[in-house]
């Protein structure tokens, strides 16, 4: 018996009462069910009506479908549209079952004086909706309409703030609890942490923790997740051991937080302790962390570990699947990321954008040209998926990788949407390492108008400039960078060792084993050099002697890392390497040299991507 046929059934139940009811329901026997139009509230069987239909609003049982036969059902049987108790029922049950909020509204817009409790449902129905934007104007208009705010608002609203990333409104929120006495409750103080948190204000997130005298397990989570989203990991894994000292246990959200900043860091060893909590606290199974320890492993360079969790989930949804293939991608395991794409798509899991994403990006750092365009094509003829941005970034990194730079070009000027930054800063990095002085230029005149002060791109010119030896256009460039005030982005090196991260800079004495470390270094150069090693001295950026140059490239973080690597570890132990910036040419070939000469294996994790050396030779084929 659907819901219409059951409330038919229990309207004929009170058709024996109709002879005691007075005018106008004393009806012949002709009775039928419009003959009721009353609207008004003293009309029993209306009465009646609703208090049936607002029951069955009310049970577990009640779905989409069945709600809009309740709601159709109480509307041609009398019960009138503006109605303010069927209204409050109806919009808290769309809400609840995540419904149509356009379907809310318009229910909303037929009760008279609705009240805050109805208003408070409407907020957090857009707070919970993929549009959140119209909860602020609803929130106005509240206002407007003379209702008070109460407890339950301002958490509802900030929470659509949030996802708004609104900063201004927050803290104009903000001000409004102040004044009129919420900030105190712990609901509110949640929500506010949570939205600087949202909005990249960690600072802000961190002293209303601090002011925060009883902290429940949200707010750990928010400002934990808060660091770690913001890059600001070290902060992340602080607090977390703050909070396991002040005897807070973790869920699985705060799992998600700590699993992402070990993966900023590149802090494997802490990564796999997290992962023997979570075997022990019985959170393996949840879905989202299980996503996430998949997603530290692929992005430690570590795929063995991400194929063995990949392999060990009882449940898994596209996200899993995507997380994998752009983790084999990235790691330069192309032919594998494309193999497990055919896999995903053999057991019927639908792919989206980002999976799309790690598979052009498997064809460009594979050299895999012809798979590439074929991929792009499937993307939207098969999938309906119409490329974004990042799709058409990776085609022409594709095509600037393979060498085919004026391909390249020719593909940006024929783009249906306009290139960003992103795009032309690949072109000028390929103009650089292929030697394509015109188009450079070219590139990097759209970038000054895009971005005109990003240290990398200046950079990449220097670059360009010295690889063709024309010192004094790389004067000119460094030059303009002092004048417009830019700063190039240092490089640096992270590596991990006994739960401490340890960072090294070009040329930085500073750490305590400095002495031995440079030492190590110059015996490493002249292992290298009888290995026939040859500095590739192209693009420093000065016209100086051979031997400065060599000995500036001798110096480079990484190479620093990997020699405090080397004196602190057993032979034979893996050394992984976090890198801010893109490994240069002579780096690489010096670290897969050092790879063959001490026997050990060697991951890199640079802006872009993995290199995993190994016996001389590099995951990358050279192709990178």
């Amino acid at each position: 018996m659907n819901v219409y046929s059951k409330l038919s059934s229990l309207l004929h139940s009170y058709t024996p009462m109709l002879h005691v009811l007075p005018p106008p329901f004393n009806l012949s026997c002709s009775f039928t069910f419009t003959s009721f139009t009353s609207t008004t509230p003293e009309n029993p069987l209306v009465s009646y009506i609703l208090t049936e239909c607002i029951a069955l609003l009310q049970s577990r049982a009640t779905s989409k479908y069945k709600l809009k036969q309740v709601h159709a059902f109480s509307i041609r049987h009398g019960v009138p549209l503006n109605n303010p108790y069927m209204g409050k029922h109806l919009i808290f049950t769309i809400v609840s079952l995540s419904a149509s909020m356009s379907y809310a509204y318009n229910v909303f817009s037929m009760i008279h004086k609705p009240n805050v409790f109805t208003w408070n449902t409407m907020i957090r129905g857009y707070a919970e909706s993929e549009n959140s934007s119209p909860a602020l104007p609803l929130y106005r208009q509240m206002l407007v309409s003379g209702v008070q705010p109460d407890t339950h608002t301002y958490p509802f609203l900030l929470k659509a703030i949030s996802k708004t990333l609104n900063f201004r409104e927050g803290d104009a929120i903000h001000s409004v609890t102040i004044r009129n006495g919420f900030e105190s409750l712990v609901f509110v103080q949640n929500s506010l942490l949570h939205i600087y948190a949202a909005c990249g204000d960690t600072e802000s997130a961190y002293q209303m923790f601090e002011l925060m005298r009883d902290r429940d397990l949200v707010a750990w989570n928010s400002v934990i997740n808060g660091f770690a989203l913001n890059g600001r990991p070290n902060e992340a894994l602080t607090l977390f051991r703050e909070m396991t000292v002040e005897g807070v246990e973790p869920d699985g959200f705060t799992m998600v937080s700590l699993l992402s900043a070990c993966a900023e860091l590149g802090a494997l060893e802490l990564g796999r302790r997290v992962h023997v909590y979570l075997l022990k606290v019985g959170l393996r199974e949840n879905l989202h962390v299980t996503n996430s320890l998949l997603d530290l492993y692929a992005k430690c360079g570590s795929i063995r570990g991400a194929r063995q969790v990949f392999g060990e989930m009882s449940e898994r949804n596209a996200v899993s699947w995507t997380s994998l293939i752009v983790g084999l991608a990235v790691n330069g395991f192309g032919e594998e990321a494309l193999e497990l794409f055919r896999q995903m798509e053999g057991q019927g899991v639908v792919p989206g954008a980002v999976t799309f994403v790690g598979v052009l990006y498997a064809c460009s750092h594979c050299g895999m040209l012809d798979e590439g365009f074929n991929y792009f094509r499937r993307m939207e003829e098969e999938y309906g998926i119409m490329p974004r941005i990042e799709h058409y970034g990776c085609m022409v990194d594709l095509l600037s990788r393979a060498g085919l730079v004026k391909q390249a070009y020719e593909y940006i000027q024929n783009m249906p949407l306009q290139p960003n930054s992103v795009i032309w800063r690949t072109l000028l990095g390929a103009c650089t390492i292929h030697g394509h002085l015109g188009l450079g230029q070219i590139a990097r005149s759209h970038l000054l108008k895009l971005e005109s002060k990003h240290s990398g791109d200046y950079v990449l010119l220097s670059n360009l400039y010295a690889s063709e030896r024309r010192w004094s256009d790389v004067q000119v460039v460094r030059r303009s960078m002092l004048k417009d005030g830019v700063k190039k982005t240092p490089g640096y090196s992270l590596v991990e060792l006994g739960n401490r991260v340890y960072e090294f800079t070009m040329g930085d004495r500073s750490h305590p084993q400095s002495q031995n470390v440079y030492a190590l270094l110059e015996k490493i150069t002249e292992l290298l050099k009888s290995e026939g090693y040859v500095p590739h001295t192209a693009n420093v950026l000065a016209d100086i002697e051979e031997e400065e140059k060599e000995q500036a490239l001798s110096y480079h973080s990484e190479k620093l890392a990997i020699a405090f690597m080397l004196l602190n570890t057993a032979p034979g132990t893996p050394i992984r390497v976090i890198k801010n910036l893109r490994v240069c040419a002579d780096c690489h070939v010096a670290i897969k040299l050092i790879s063959k000469i001490y026997d050990r294996e060697i991951v890199i994790r640079d802006r872009s991507r993995f290199h995993h050396f190994r016996g001389g030779s590099c995951s990358c084929k050279d192709y990178w």
